[in-house]
């Protein structure tokens, strides 16, 4: 494990990561920032909470609309691929259920 020392709207933060990932940690942290200091200028979020929560929701949009760079689930985004893997759960759930009477 291995420390690494980030800024995130002007505090400082410590964070411990495994070894060579501490670039990515940084990056994360960075995005973090920009997002985090993007709302805050606009001025109409206050407080640190309610400004990483409206971050973490913006990135969690982005992160569901993703859409792979190739191969065969390039064209739809990683929230149609849940919402298409939940409708298979209900389809199987639903044929499934009446074998469990048999046993």
């Amino acid at each position: 494990m291995t420390n690494v020392d980030v800024n995130i709207m002007g505090s400082a933060y410590r964070l411990v990561c495994k070894e060579g990932e501490e670039r990515a940690l940084r990056e994360a942290a960075s995005l973090l920032d920009k997002k985090m200091t993007t709302i805050r200028d606009t001025g109409k979020v206050k407080g640190n909470d309610r400004i990483a929560v409206m971050a973490a929701l913006s990135m969690a949009a982005e992160f569901l609309t993703a859409k792979a760079p190739a191969g065969p689930l390039s064209e739809i985004s990683l929230l149609e691929v849940q919402q298409k893997l939940a409708a298979m759960h209900r389809v199987l759930d639903g044929a499934l259920t009446p074998q469990e009477n048999l046993f």
